[in-house]
């Protein structure tokens, strides 16, 4: 159980290591572009902040149990993601909500759908070292 917890934390680490990174950096009009729709109801402020956060929490998801140093981060960390994911979650919806309204829908019904899959993942680390 170890070895596929270390599994599902490096994903999401690296996940979130290059979610945080591009939405630190690029334009929103790219974020969305580039399938991070979720980001269109959010002044770019709020997508800076929850960047910072991602990379932290991505940080905190591998070094403190890898360093042995303050191991109650970790989930400390997946629990902060999944505060993010349920926001992401939320978001996709009220977008499928708005695309389906408009006859469209296709792409954020996938998006709901990998993102509750990720949210899932970051229980699943918050339990397993709790």
């Amino acid at each position: 159980m170890n070895a596929f917890l270390w599994v599902v934390q490096a994903l999401l680490a690296a996940l979130f290591l290059l979610s945080g990174s591009l939405k630190s950096t690029w334009p929103k009009d790219r974020l969305i572009a580039s399938g991070q729709t979720g980001v269109t109801p959010f002044p770019l402020p709020l997508l800076r902040f929850a960047a910072v956060c991602e990379l932290f929490a991505a940080a905190g998801l591998i070094l403190p149990r890898a360093a042995g140093i303050a191991p109650v981060l970790t989930p400390i960390a997946a629990v902060g993601l999944c505060c993010v994911m349920a926001g992401a979650i939320s978001s996709h919806c009220y977008l499928l909500r708005r695309d389906v309204a408009a006859g469209r829908g296709r792409r954020e019904a996938v998006n709901v759908v990998a993102t509750t899959v990720i949210l899932g993942m970051c229980v699943l680390v918050a339990v397993g070292r709790s």
